[in-house]
């Protein structure tokens, strides 16, 4: 379920403030996977979206956005070639490169249509997934130029800022890499239009001193992981998975009261990190923890005994990592105020090409 009331507050909040800090905003798709979410971000003022996929870029370019980067090393076969010169035939496409072989293999794939491909050097600012050290952006950027691709910036994901403690460190090493990467290619001849950071835990400490834009995505729906981070409030969770509480048994007196609801890893995703204190928490009752997932089941640990919800009654679970769930349901339900307004087809679910 989406609350349409809290989705637009987030929407807008999130737009404002990074109006304010004179960055651009160019939030992630990956997480909504939803149309009527991106035309709603469009409207408060996104420069255009982030996307995982070249599948995802095609529903979002099918519904009208018209700038899209697609935010990850590809590895370009003839037929991704050819789906990404369609797009750039309709939209603004940005690719991200860490490889010089990266970015010959994406040249070679678009041939002649490859100045109408702009690519951003992803660098690694310490989560030491994929990008390369700043001090090395220099050869890849060679290579997507010798392409015939327009070099258009830099760009890292803060993505040890989902931990405790770590979004102003991992904001801090983002705009040291961001800096140091700008400034080496800048002494190389390259002219860096675009330095792109921010995740949600991040977005607020990135400052327009270095970074241009920024792109958070769970920001528009909230989950368990940044209520346990304090990077949003109970009162901006935007997206729960409605749940029925279907067995209820007895436990020892000197253990926690448990019963069992109808959602599992199918529907809440299985992502829990070790700092996390459950797999999942309750919207209205924040003390209570999900201790164990089956695939369509979950087990709740709840504070007081005397207080357990009967079986039959019907609860709102606020999955851990917000994206898997958004990718394990084709549609969602749409609320204001209480009432179903709507249904919201998930058009990218399952877009992971």
């Amino acid at each position: 379920m989406v609350d349409l009331d809290i989705l637009e507050r987030n929407i807008d909040r999130m737009a404002s403030a990074v109006r304010a800090k004179g960055l651009s905003l160019r939030p992630h798709a990956k997480t909504h996977k939803i149309t009527e979410i991106a035309a709603r971000q469009m409207a408060a003022g996104a420069s255009g979206l982030t996307v995982a996929t070249i599948g995802e870029a095609e529903v979002f370019a099918a519904a009208g956005v018209d700038d899209l980067f697609i935010a990850y090393p590809l590895w370009v076969s003839p037929q991704k070639a050819g789906r990404l010169r369609r797009l750039s035939e309709s939209a603004r496409i940005a690719v991200g490169v860490d490889s010089a072989e990266g970015a010959a293999m994406l040249g070679t794939g678009l041939g002649t249509a490859a100045g109408n491909v702009s690519v951003l050097v992803e660098v690694d600012s310490g989560h030491h997934r994929s990008g390369v050290s700043p001090e090395a952006v220099v050869p890849v950027a060679e290579a997507a130029a010798r392409a015939g691709l327009t070099v258009a910036g830099v760009f890292t994901f803060p993505g040890h800022s989902y931990a405790p403690g770590m979004p102003v460190e991992a904001a801090r090493q983002e705009q040291h890499a961001l800096q140091q990467a700008s400034e080496v290619l800048a002494a190389a001849g390259f002219d860096i239009t675009r330095r792109s950071g921010g995740s949600t835990p991040t977005a607020m400490l990135t400052e327009n001193s270095v970074a241009t834009e920024v792109r958070p995505g769970v920001y528009v729906f909230g989950d368990a992981q940044q209520l346990e981070l304090g990077r949003c409030a109970i009162e901006d969770i935007a997206l729960t998975v409605a749940a029925t509480v279907v067995s209820q048994h007895e436990t020892p007196a000197d253990g926690p009261a448990r019963f069992i609801i109808d959602a599992g890893s199918k529907v809440l995703g299985s992502d829990r990190p070790a700092w996390a204190s459950g797999f999942g928490r309750l919207l209205d009752q924040p003390d209570a923890r999900i201790t164990a997932l089956s695939e369509h089941h979950a087990t709740v640990e709840w504070p007081e005994r005397g207080t357990m919800p009967a079986i039959g009654q019907r609860l709102r679970v606020i999955p851990n990592h917000v994206c898997l769930t958004i990718n394990l349901v084709d549609d969602v339900a749409v609320t204001s105020r209480g009432e179903l307004v709507d249904r919201w087809a998930v058009a990218a679910r399952g877009k992971n090409k």
